[in-house]
């Protein structure tokens, strides 16, 4: 790793941190389902580590209590972690076209709402490095999280838990906030983005989809929009 990258991969980790922290509290009770689907701590640990997906850990612990089938636990992943798509060719935009496949691959896996959303405030190209840092300090905490939920989760008091589940929240707006106060046109994004997603989820006819596909439809429809209303000029022919 040469210095450029290990600064990048330093400002990963820094930048991390509150990615992580957030992530061992929510985890914990991912940890909590999981027992409760009938999973030992390291079943439940390596659930986490290989998927780093909470909604989609979420449901297919509940997949797992039923007693579905495989077919099944491959549907309902696909839909409810099908935004990751999105998001892993939005990311695509902003890395060198030399960057080799593995590097590609490798950030595809490690893609989740909070990195994705530090990541793309990047300016200009994004270093592969910064995402390594950031998944080597959030990843193992997700599972650690995890695997102490299921050891230990049920012990602790409901209201402390659900306490817990919060700090998620907190952390995205952390996210959204900055840019926001920069630019209107985002800060007017982000609103009508959250009345539509909350308008979808009470709506009869919408609430019955997925949370995944409703911010799949979501993203398409809303960014669209933006992208036609409000384009951004090419840095070529903003320095011309």
């Amino acid at each position: 790793m040469n210095h450029k990258n290990a600064a990048w991969f330093r400002r990963g980790i820094q930048n991390g941190t509150p990615i992580a922290l957030g992530y061992f509290a929510v985890s914990f009770t991912l940890g909590i389902a999981a027992k409760n689907a009938g999973l030992t701590a390291w079943q439940g640990a390596l659930a986490s580590v290989t998927t780093v997906a909470s909604a989609g850990e979420f449901a297919g612990f509940e997949v797992i209590a039923a007693g579905a089938s495989y077919l099944e636990m491959a549907i309902m992943m696909l839909v409810i972690n099908a935004r990751y798509v999105l998001m892993s060719c939005s990311l695509s935009q902003k890395l060198d076209p030399d960057l080799p496949l593995f590097h590609r691959l490798v950030i595809g896996w490690g893609v989740t709402d909070e990195i994705f959303g530090v990541s793309v405030c990047v300016p200009d190209k994004l270093n592969p490095w910064y995402n390594y840092g950031m998944m080597a300090i959030s990843i193992p905490a997700w599972t650690l999280g995890t695997f102490i939920g299921v050891a230990v989760g049920n012990v602790l008091p409901a209201l402390v838990v659900n306490a817990l589940s919060v700090g998620i929240y907190g952390m995205f707006l952390a996210i959204i906030i900055p840019p926001g106060r920069k630019n209107k046109v985002i800060a007017g994004l982000v609103a009508i983005s959250m009345l539509a997603s909350l308008g979808m989820a009470k709506l009869p006819v919408v609430s019955g989809i997925s949370s995944g596909m409703r911010t799949i439809l979501l993203t398409v429809v809303i960014a669209g929009i933006a992208a036609v209303l409000f384009p951004i000029q090419e840095e070529e022919e903003a320095h011309a």
